[in-house]
């Protein structure tokens, strides 16, 4: 994990105006969805947002920070940043749970996973996908043509990660169960000599790792999560920091700021591409379809949003992959859905 740590300065009339609407929270509770925490932290005063330090988790698969930077919107922030970087969401969400990081973008399943464990941590912010960004990738020269094939074969993935929801979808629908294959569990930059070293037969992933190895090794996608994964990727924030009325304001800011550099991102491709490909230390010709996959809408935390990680705990808890059949409304508010452009 490496530490960046960053500071931000704005004028003290500036400060007032973004902590007032830190404060201001009560108003995102109204979106009608009665089974999602509308809590809000209580806040005594303004708060100077220059005195506050957000510790923000990030990973090569999401590039906050990265599109943040692109959009010319990273050294807006008025409040100090330690960014940490995380190979993929659980480890981050398990530094988030022990106080080392208030927030950080994941996947659909890591936030179950947390939630199952008993994690206290909470998800603050919702961006809808096209369902096309994991897949179920197999080398060039692999025999393999059908999901049906994988019977019995060693495939890599990330415990607790999108791809691991992905997988378990995949399978399903081709008729087989986790227990007809052998899982590796592998964090992705080990996972990749795994599979161009042909130690696994498949791996299940996310971009820019599916472009790469495409690109790069010649793999061949097998399916995609498009017709059956979830819709979901989220910005999760740790319940203590959520509970805390600076950290909070920081937060509210900090959501508002980054919904706008993904939605940048999105009407700019191709810059996106360029941006993320020095972040993310891969050639454009990677990075142009990553970034198109990869798009993202900022989106309200809903009762559609609540069902479907819902239903992400009920398929992980029947295939024995989680403890706990946790109700995941208690991990997910709405508190900060007027941080999206156009909710109210």
């Amino acid at each position: 994990m490496i530490k960046r740590p960053r500071f931000y300065a704005v004028t003290v009339l500036a400060l007032a105006g973004l902590a007032a609407a830190g404060c201001s929270s009560s108003s995102s509770s109204s979106t009608g969805t009665s089974d999602v925490s509308t809590t809000s932290p209580s806040a005594a005063g303004s708060v100077n947002l220059s005195s506050v330090t957000l510790n923000v988790g990030d990973q090569k698969g999401t590039g906050a920070e990265a599109v943040l930077s692109a959009a010319g919107l990273l050294n807006t922030l008025p409040f100090h940043v330690t960014w940490s970087d995380f190979t993929s969401g659980p480890p981050m969400l398990e530094a988030m749970a022990s106080g080392s990081v208030d927030i950080g973008g994941v996947g659909d399943a890591p936030p179950v996973f947390a939630a199952s464990g008993g994690e206290q941590v909470e998800i603050v912010g919702a961006r809808q996908t096209n369902g096309d960004q994991d897949a179920v990738m197999v080398p060039k020269n692999s025999p393999i043509t059908s999901i049906q094939q994988l019977k019995g074969k060693k495939i890599a993935y990330g415990s607790g990660s999108s791809a691991n929801y992905n997988l378990l979808t995949v399978l399903t629908k081709a008729g087989l169960t986790t227990k007809d294959v052998t899982l590796v569990n592998l964090q992705p930059a080990l996972a990749l000599a795994a599979f161009t070293s042909g130690s696994v037969a498949a791996w299940d992933i996310w971009p820019p790792y599916v472009q790469q190895v495409v690109a790069q090794d010649g793999a061949r996608v097998l399916a995609t999560g498009s017709a059956y994964g979830s819709p979901y990727s989220f910005e999760v924030a740790s319940k203590a920091a959520v509970a805390n009325p600076d950290k909070a304001a920081a937060i509210r800011v900090y959501l508002q700021t980054l919904d706008k550099a993904y939605v940048w991102a999105a009407s700019h491709p191709s810059s996106w591409a360029v941006a993320w490909g020095k972040a993310a230390g891969l050639p454009s010709s990677v990075m142009d379809v990553a970034a198109k996959l990869d798009a993202t809408t900022p989106a309200p935390i809903t009762s559609a949003t609540v069902s479907s990680e819902q239903n992400l705990v009920n398929q992980f808890f029947a295939a024995g992959l989680i403890p706990t059949k946790v109700d995941i409304s208690g991990y997910i508010t709405s508190e900060f859905n007027d941080t999206v452009s156009g909710s109210s």
